[in-house]
Order: structure tokens, then C-alpha cells, then sequence
């Protein structure tokens, strides 16, 4: 059993110009490469997070909305914490990405739209049990298997033009 409670409601949420204002992560860890001659950095391989959608098909990053009661940063640590069951260091944004949402249409945003900021999340951490279990499977998978699996193309996007040029600047800084 799980000792923490996920939010639910949409009356704290933030909204800007028409948009539901969302905080999610990529989180990632580094693996051991069994590879002869790879040559990632240090023989280590990136491998990101995903949970599975409770909507359909496809692979996700955690990702939810930014309440009222907490800064963007936070809410996207709650996010990994309530939808993957991870915790880690939350490193740098990686970008801002809008989308729109078929099941997040309401009074404050109807036409579903959705401004999502997306960070790298380290993971130091992984919790025996988390809020939503029952509901969502994670899986570690590499940057290629995460891109063919991406449920939505915003989150490719993130992936690819936001974190992968984010790890080549600045994650290798995290390789020792």
C-alpha cells in the first residue's frame, strides 16, 4: 500500500491565455553498455522512463497540472513522484512544448490547450510503491526504443529536440 495520495481536480490548475498550464519531466538514469566498442560516453547508455497511458496505447512521460500552491519545478517533481514512482534531482527545463487535449477540455480551457514545461529529472530513486501503480507500468527503455514507443509527437519532440540536445550540451556533465 502506498502512503501517498495522488491530486485529483482541476480546481487548483494554472491557466495562461486559454492554456492549462502542465509541469513533466523525462526522467533518466545511465546503464552499464555490454556492447563491445560502444561508444557512448564512458561505456554508459542513457535510458529514459515511461509510464504506460491510461488512455490507450503508448508510452508517456510524467506530466500534470501546475496547481496554484507550488512552482513549476515542484509540480513536475509530483508528477514523477504520483504517475512513475520516481524521485531524483530535477535538473534544467529542456523545453516548453504545447499540445492539445481531447480529455482536458473545461470552462478555463475549451478548447483543450495545453502549455507543458518539461525538465530532466535524474533519477536517484525507485519507490517500492507510488500513488498510481494500479494504474500505470513504467518501463526503462533507451532513447531510440522511448521515440518508437512515444505515445503523442509533442513528447518525441521533447525527447528528441529538447533532451537529447540537452544531455549532448550539458547531461554528459553528470558522466564520472
Amino acid at each position: 500500500m502506498c502512503d501517498l495520495i495522488a491530486r485529483t481536480g482541476r480546481l487548483q490548475h494554472r491557466y495562461e491565455n486559454g492554456c492549462r498550464l502542465v509541469a513533466g519531466c523525462i526522467p533518466f538514469r545511465y546503464r552499464i553498455s555490454e556492447e563491445v566498442g560502444d561508444d557512448s560516453d564512458c561505456g554508459k547508455v542513457v535510458e529514459v522512463l515511461m509510464i504506460s497511458s491510461s488512455g490507450g496505447p503508448g508510452l508517456l512521460f510524467p506530466k500534470g497540472g501546475w496547481e496554484n500552491d507550488e512552482t513549476v519545478r515542484e509540480a513536475a517533481a509530483r508528477e514523477a513522484v504520483e504517475e512513475a514512482g520516481v524521485r531524483g534531482i530535477l535538473l534544467d527545463l529542456v523545453g516548453e512544448y504545447e499540445f492539445k487535449s481531447k480529455t482536458h477540455q473545461d470552462e478555463f480551457c475549451p478548447e483543450g490547450l495545453c502549455k507543458a514545461a518539461m525538465y530532466a529529472l535524474y533519477v536517484k530513486e525507485e519507490l517500492d510503491s507510488w500513488p498510481e501503480q494500479e494504474t500505470r507500468s513504467r518501463t526503462w527503455l533507451t532513447i531510440p526504443e522511448a521515440v518508437e514507443n512515444c505515445r503523442h509527437a509533442w513528447m518525441k519532440c521533447a525527447l528528441e529536440d529538447g533532451f537529447c540536445k540537452w544531455h549532448q550540451d550539458k547531461g554528459h556533465e553528470l558522466i564520472q
